[in-house]
């Protein structure tokens, strides 16, 4: 048995052998062949494994030169836009101060023009003013003024043709519409002696009136310390009182232009001056008092 596995061993050893040799004389031949062929072709052979073996090595530093030329290309355009970036917000900046200068540059002109245009307009309108107020002036000077000589001229008119009192015995004082201002006279009696001829008594103006025939009396006597601003009879109409009667004189005198003072009721100098005036322009008797036909002459009875 170990003589059979010992030839066996010899045997692939002897084998293996052979194939070696056989292998190393093909080998051998090969390169006899190619020294046969030259040694030139076997060196470029050599050189082009060195050619290729530069090529891919270029290549390789070609494609990690061109990864670090993108790589900085990157960086470059990134730094480029951050740069023009900050040149558009430094430009954007500079257009803001300059609009904002420019605008507070208008805004002053414009505020300088509306002053300008508003102190010209109060020199305008106070010219204005001034003009129309001396043209108001005069009108009312001139009014003043035409009614001051009219005035002069009734006073003096009344002055000249008829004395102002309430005794008047003249021709323009005859027919009955003035028989109450001929037939006055004063009459002094205590409250009792009035009491029991006149049933109508009544307190105006600071004194006592008694009503007859159609006019206002004043009771001389009725009362210590009573006061009569006028002396004489008052004519009266729609049951008014003495004060009513001449409040509506005196207003009607006052739209008519005769009078200017104040409408209180009472027959003072003023109002009687003012209804003389009239009665004289009118050509009534100048009685300088309430009498019927001023009164009619007024539109009042």
């Amino acid at each position: 048995m170990k003589s059979i596995l010992y030839s066996i061993c010899i045997g692939t050893l002897a084998l293996a052998i052979t194939a070696w040799g056989e292998q190393t004389n093909g080998t051998t031949s090969v390169k006899t062949k190619a020294k046969a062929r030259g040694a030139a072709s076997v060196q470029p052979a050599r050189t082009g494994s060195a050619t290729v073996r530069s090529a891919a090595a270029v290549r390789a530093r070609g494609n990690v030169s061109a990864a670090r030329f993108h790589t900085r290309t990157r960086a470059t355009v990134r730094e480029r836009g951050v740069a023009n970036v900050r040149s558009s917000r430094v430009q954007a900046r500079s257009q803001v101060a300059a609009n904002r200068a420019r605008n507070v540059g208008v805004n002053r002109a414009r505020s300088f023009n509306r002053e300008r245009n508003l102190a010209i307009s109060r020199q305008r309108n106070a010219a204005v003013a001034r003009e129309r107020n001396l043209a108001i002036n005069r009108q009312r000077n001139a009014a003043f003024n035409r009614g001051r000589n009219l005035a002069m001229v009734r006073e003096q008119d009344v002055a000249r043709n008829a004395r102002i009192t309430n005794n008047s015995r003249g021709a323009r004082f005859s027919g009955q519409s003035y028989a109450a201002f001929r037939n006055y006279h004063r009459a002094w009696h205590n409250r009792g002696w009035w009491r029991g001829r006149y049933d109508r008594i009544i307190f105006v103006s600071g004194g006592w009136y008694y009503w007859n025939s159609g006019y206002w009396y004043p009771a001389w006597g009725y009362a210590s310390g009573a006061y009569y601003p006028y002396d004489g009879p008052i004519y009266g109409y729609n049951d008014l009182t003495p004060d009513q009667v001449v409040v509506n004189v005196q207003s009607q005198l006052q739209r008519d232009g005769y009078y200017s003072g104040p409408v209180d009721g009472v027959l003072g100098p003023m109002t009687r001056q003012a209804i003389a005036a009239f009665q004289a322009d009118h050509g009534l008797a100048i009685t300088s008092a309430v009498d019927r036909p001023t009164l009619s002459s007024l539109g009042l009875a």
